[in-house]
């Protein structure tokens, strides 16, 4: 059984991929800062069948995304995939962000990210040496582990006032590149996955959200069905790309 780690699993994407994984008789480790919900979340994933296990963490803090990586790998004494979903998009304006609210956005949205990934370098490492020596045969199932990194399409893009979380993307999507590179000598892929507008509630606490139709929303499951073919599918052969999609 393969395992995943979910960061923002409580809601929203993480917790869309989490039910589709769990469908795929994948083992789920959720992870969010909140544990009310996370473990609410993690029951009501749990009566779908599947084995799922939430660990309440913040993974902007290097020590915590430590202890939850090796949590997660000890589960099941593996650990095939980390699956960045943790996020969040205050509306800031540059001219009155402040610089604790900058490094607070970057901290959630792109530190976390290299919190979790180099945490589970050294596992993904294990593993490589456990299989075969030398470069990863080619396919869908010859990788060690799949850092899957969620994007944003205001990464190119942002609405006026998101100018810190695009930037904050904007060097994710670079990250997973390097992640890409890095990792091929020790079996590891990594995709971004940037959607546009999801109808999740980091989405509608933005002020603006009600002036988006709704035929411009992704659902979270949209987002998720995408990185589930980052996984096991069609976009297995993507390691280093930003894969942006969109409702229209």
């Amino acid at each position: 059984m393969k395992v995943a780690l979910i960061t923002g699993g409580s809601s929203g994407i993480g917790a869309a991929t989490a039910r589709e994984l769990l469908e795929r008789r994948w083992a789920v480790v959720l992870a969010a800062r909140g544990r009310p919900r996370l473990e609410a979340t993690a029951r009501r994933l749990a009566r779908h069948g599947g084995a799922v296990l939430p660990i309440p963490a913040d993974v902007s803090q290097p020590d915590q995304a430590e202890a939850l990586v090796a949590q997660a790998a000890a589960w099941k004494g593996r650990l095939d995939a980390v699956i960045n979903a943790a996020g969040a998009a205050p509306l800031a304006p540059l001219a009155r962000l402040s610089a604790a609210q900058w490094r607070r956005i970057l901290d959630t949205n792109l530190s976390a990210v290299f919190h979790t990934t180099r945490a589970a370098w050294p596992i993904f490492g294990r593993q490589h040496r456990r299989r075969a020596k030398g470069r990863p045969r080619l396919g869908a199932t010859g990788w060690t582990g799949t850092v899957v990194n969620i994007s944003s399409e205001a990464s190119r893009d942002p609405f006026a006032g998101l100018g810190a979380y695009g930037a904050a993307k904007a060097a994710l999507n670079l990250l997973t590149r390097v992640i890409a590179r890095e990792g091929l000598a020790i079996g590891v892929r990594a995709v971004a996955i940037a959607p546009g507008a999801v109808d999740t509630p980091m989405f509608r606490a933005l002020p603006f959200a009600g002036q988006v139709p709704a035929e411009a929303l992704l659902a979270p499951q949209d987002v998720a069905a995408a990185i589930v073919a980052a996984l096991e599918g069609s976009l297995w052969c993507a390691s280093g790309e930003t894969i942006f999609i969109h409702a229209r």
